[in-house]
């Protein structure tokens, strides 16, 4: 299939509408960027011109329960099946591969694709969260299982929806000790909390036990690079360490020294150093 050369601002799935930014080249080489909690796909555009100036389209979903027009009432709506099928017709659309790229809880969601559909992975970049068995190896074996703390917490109804909308109260305080920048901090609250986005990303959260078992344990078979940063407060290095078992194509580990979790935001340079060089080695 062909690359379209008309912009795709939004598409539709099961009914459901997600709201895209599509910048870049119209006829360059396609790269899906997801990104992860508690963030929207405004987390990559200080990524995207560097792309952009390679030749290079991006396309950037507000993934499921982000949209205003993709939010399911019902948890099992958010298990990670649902949210890589949503970026495979994306990526169908935008004309049937493309270099597919994560951070966070994108990360996983890109994981997943691979692993479920390599017909429409030409390359596949991962930001700080491991391969799904690599990760879920280091919870019981590493500091990972102290590290994910927050995904009990996130259990529990509307605790969480209601830190979140103290301003200055638990939940930006924690974005803040995490790393993240006053400004990043700011933009969760409009993008996120104010636009109603929060139930939906941490539904992603509540949706885990209804997570296919069966993907576990599955390699990926495209060209893969995991980018890992040393002072991420939130992923184990052991489960990073792990990830070339569960790649059976070319693979790299880039370690970003001195960043903390929000690659896109804190280290764009370096995201989209990786990003292209994955890609152009395809």
């Amino acid at each position: 299939m062909s690359t379209p050369t008309h912009r795709i601002e939004s598409y539709t799935r099961d009914g459901y509408e997600f709201d895209v930014l599509d910048a870049g080249p119209v006829d360059g080489e396609v790269v899906v960027l997801l990104h992860g909690f508690p963030e929207r796909a405004t987390c990559w555009d200080a990524v995207t011109p560097l792309l952009h100036a390679r030749g290079f389209r991006t396309l950037a979903p507000d993934q499921r329960g982000y949209s205003p027009g993709a939010r399911p009432p019902r948890r099992r709506d958010y298990a990670l099946g649902e949210l890589s099928d949503d970026v495979a017709a994306l990526i169908e659309l935008a004309g049937g591969r493309a270099h597919v790229v994560g951070h966070d809880w994108g990360a996983t969601v890109a994981w997943a694709i691979a692993i479920d559909r390599p017909d429409l992975v030409r390359t596949l970049t991962a930001f700080s969260v491991p391969h799904p068995t690599a990760f879920i190896g280091a919870m019981t074996r590493s500091k990972q299982g102290l590290k994910s703390w927050y995904m009990l917490m996130f259990q529990i109804p509307k605790l969480a929806e209601a830190m979140g909308r103290r301003r200055n109260g638990p939940m930006d305080k924690s974005l803040r000790k995490a790393g993240m920048a006053p400004d990043d901090v700011a933009r969760f609250r409009t993008e996120i909390v104010d636009h109603g986005a929060l139930p939906g990303g941490l539904a992603w959260y509540r949706a885990l036990p209804f997570t296919d078992r069966s993907r576990f344990g599955r390699k990926v078979s495209v060209a893969t690079t995991m980018v890992w940063s040393d002072g991420d407060g939130f992923i184990d290095q052991a489960g990073v360490l792990a990830v070339a078992a569960y790649v059976r194509a070319p693979y790299e580990l880039v370690v970003l020294e001195g960043v903390n979790h929000w690659i896109p935001t804190q280290a764009a340079p370096a995201a989209a150093d990786a990003i292209i060089a994955r890609a152009l080695s395809a």
